[in-house]
């Protein structure tokens, strides 16, 4: 059985190893010889959404319950890669929903961010997939989705903005026609008593 650092390169590995001579660095020196296999493994793992189905994740952990207020899980840690630049961006979503008729187990709402959150995206589309896929799968009354995150290709190139933050919304369902849910929710997300 082969070591992992036995196995034969992959097309990540080769391609990492050749933009390392790309940029005018040395791919044999020591420092750099392992790089290509980490920055796959790293990518495999950066990009292991594209490879989950939504219904295994959720494994019918939708309970029965009569229920009717507001869920909400906040501060939930992202981490992302822009797909125009292929950096990071990282921040904290926060989700609600209203039941109707059935909750979902609490750790799922993570793991559906985890799911979006591991492809390449831009910021806007990772909000509105997490509440759809929230509205489709558990047909609540409605869901609310806040996404706050710092991207480094704003951080690190371009205008070189360190604190600039970007927060996007969805709201469908009572989130959008009811303005008393929807203004509890950005309360609550706040850490004010609605």
């Amino acid at each position: 059985m082969n070591s992992p650092d036995k196995n034969p390169p992959d097309n990540i590995e080769g391609l990492i190893h050749n933009l390392l001579g790309e940029i005018g660095e040395d791919p044999s020196r020591d420092g750099l010889l392992r790089t290509p296999r980490r920055v796959a493994k790293a990518y495999r793992h950066l990009t292991s959404g594209y490879g989950v189905n939504i219904d295994k994740l959720l494994n019918g952990a939708l309970f029965d319950v009569t229920y009717d207020a507001m869920v909400i899980v906040k501060d939930i840690e992202l981490y992302s890669l822009c797909e125009h630049h292929m950096l990071p961006f990282y921040g904290k979503a926060h989700i609600a929903y209203l039941p109707s008729k059935k909750v979902l187990g609490l750790s799922k709402i993570p793991r559906i961010v985890d799911a979006y959150a591991r492809r390449l995206q831009v910021q806007e589309r990772l909000t509105q997939q997490i509440a759809e896929t929230l509205m489709e799968k558990i047909a609540p009354q409605g869901v609310g989705v806040v996404i706050e995150a710092r991207h480094l290709c704003m951080m690190m190139r371009g205008v070189e903005k360190q604190n600039s933050v970007a927060i996007t919304s969805a709201m469908l369902g009572t989130f959008r026609d009811c303005r008393e849910t929807r203004e509890e929710f950005l309360a609550l997300v706040r850490g004010e008593r609605a």
